[in-house]
């Protein structure tokens, strides 16, 4: 047992010491000591209500003879940092958070970790941490806020962000706009569609790393509390077995972990955060590997931003479990991979009856809402290392476009165009200087597409840029351009009026502009500098990877 280090032994009797300061009994100190890496807070509504899901965590480890012992990380809310500086702080937060679980759990020698997250980084930043760490180990979310109601119909936060496109536009009034905005959020929980949050909590489940109903039981539901009973129960039995996230994570995972991902057409960021995670265990996820299960998986959900269900809809038909039932009957998903439940997906599967109930939220693998995946990779002169797109959230019409270059330095001047009317239908935007080291910290684009919609430009325009979307972007929205503006990718060299073609089906994306050209352009080009002020900004500016490659820091 590694709490041994400090609680055994004539030596070490000064560890015991300050154990027994804590409240700790002898018997408590005997027993396997378990950390709770807790990420709440009182700002992120979906973090504010993860002391109660602490609290169960703990009842489970004490209930199967463990000696839990709690620990916070941070947490940022993308949509509260989401268009003003803040916002450049959201990604590199994932990497603060694996280091500091892998400090916690390294300096105070746990023997097994049940780590709470719900958030767009916080999920990835743990995972990360616990395949770093590989101590027997699950991860528990706070689960997904319910959808809100207006006017009749299922609202998120997302329709408030198109709300303000509208209400600019004159089709909404602005008092009907603070009504949407008080209902749209009804309670705690990860926002209630298919964004980063969920994406990143039902892939969780996918890898094998949370228990069944992670991704989906709502943050309300007393299920949600089982669960996390359930989790602190079953980390000791994992540490019973020696399960291990390194027993866990295989090949095998990775295929799974994308296959699900294109089912469920999850955001964008996954495409950097699977291959951060991943890359924890020594194994590559590159975009190819998207590319490649995108077109052999087919598309069964339509979840908002892309459709008009929401996480609770998805827990009720079926769930994950179902996805991955319907995926592993057509030889898609791979059920012999291991997972938290000291069991097989197979097994897991058997025990839990699983099946589509509601065949209107997830659709059979014999009738998708298209045959690709949800997201798609494209490559061209504008984008050598590679695109990402979210072509379930994209327009039929908008799948194959050309048109001129709109060209923004950063996502502030693109958004006051947008809004100032000064975008014409079949215009192309690009905004650059917005990657990992040239944002720095790869801001997310939600304010602009949200606005591109809220002004009836989402069937006509479509956006470009080296930053990245938020999981709730819909529309013809391509992120993560690589090589970015800072390293000098060709993105740098768009000019204003330029052509650019766009086609989605082919998984191209073209600048209209010779080789030679780019190449007298490459000459006179001058990075654009300016000083970041941040200390943190600045270290994550110089050791930030590639889009293409998770953005990852690099050794």
């Amino acid at each position: 047992m590694r709490s041994h280090k400090i609680t055994k032994g004539v030596e070490k009797a000064p560890q015991r010491s300050l154990l027994y300061s804590l409240g700790l009994t002898r018997e408590e100190i005997e027993r396997p000591l378990v950390g709770v890496v807790n990420s709440a807070n009182e700002i992120v509504p979906g973090h504010q209500h993860l002391d109660n899901i602490a609290s169960a965590v703990k009842a489970g480890i004490r209930m199967n003879g463990g000696t839990p012992l709690e620990f916070s990380t941070i947490g940022v809310c993308d949509g509260l940092a989401m268009g003003h500086g803040g916002m450049r702080f959201s990604l590199p937060s994932r990497e603060i958070i694996a280091d500091s679980v892998e400090i916690m759990a390294s300096a105070h020698p746990f023997d097994a970790l049940v780590l709470i997250a719900n958030c767009d980084k916080v999920v990835p930043g743990m995972l990360m941490a616990m395949i770093r760490l590989n101590l027997p180990s699950i991860i528990i979310s706070g689960g997904p806020m319910l959808a809100g109601e207006h006017q009749g119909r299922p609202v998120d936060l997302i329709s408030v962000f198109e709300g303000v496109g509208r209400t600019k536009r004159g089709k909404m009034k602005e008092a009907e706009l603070e009504e949407l905005t008080e209902r749209a959020c009804p309670g705690c929980g990860s926002c209630s569609g298919m964004f980063t949050a969920n994406s990143m909590n039902c892939l969780s489940e996918a890898i094998g790393l949370a228990l069944p109903g992670n991704g989906t039981i709502p943050a309300v539901c007393s299920a949600r509390i089982r669960l996390a009973k359930t989790a602190g129960m079953k980390v000791m039995q994992l540490l019973e077995q020696d399960l291990r996230p390194g027993n866990i994570i295989t090949p095998k995972s990775v295929a799974n972990a994308v296959s699900v991902d294109m089912a469920l057409g999850c955001s964008t960021n996954t495409v950097l955060h699977l291959p951060a995670i991943f890359a924890e265990a020594g194994l590559d996820l590159n975009l190819d590997i998207f590319d490649v299960m995108s077109r052999k998986t087919p598309n069964l959900c339509r979840l908002s931003p892309a459709g008009a269900h929401h996480l609770e809809d998805l827990h009720r038909a079926g769930g994950i479990p179902a996805v991955v039932s319907e995926l592993a009957g057509h030889s898609i998903f791979d059920l012999n991979a291991m997972t938290v439940t000291g069991k097989s997906w197979g097994k897991n599967l058997e025990d839990l009856n699983a099946r589509i109930l509601d065949h209107k939220v997830i659709r059979s693998a014999d009738d998708p809402y298209s045959r690709e995946g949800g997201i798609a990779i494209l490559r061209g002169n504008l984008a050598p290392q590679g695109a990402v797109v979210k072509q379930s959230a994209v327009n039929q019409e908008m799948m194959v476009q050309s048109g001129p270059a709109r060209v923004f330095e950063n996502e502030e001047e693109a958004v006051e165009a947008i809004l100032g009317n000064k975008i014409n239908k079949g215009d192309i935007i690009i905004i650059r200087n917005e990657g990992p080291k040239g944002g720095p910290g790869m801001r997310e684009m939600l304010a602009p597409t949200s606005s591109i919609v809220g002004m009836g430009l989402d069937r006509h325009v479509s956006l470009i840029t080296d930053g990245r979307f938020s999981g709730g972007t819909r529309g013809a929205a391509i992120g993560h351009v690589s090589p970015e503006t800072a390293e000098g990718g060709p993105i740098a060299l768009v000019q204003e009026g330029d052509e650019i073609v766009i086609d989605i089906f082919k998984g191209t994306l073209t600048l209209n502009v010779s080789a030679e050209e780019l190449e007298k352009r490459s000459r006179k080009y001058v990075p654009k500098t300016s000083k970041i002020e941040s200390p943190l900004l600045r270290r994550y500016a110089r050791m930030a990877g590639s889009a293409s490659e998770g953005a990852a820091f690099r050794e």
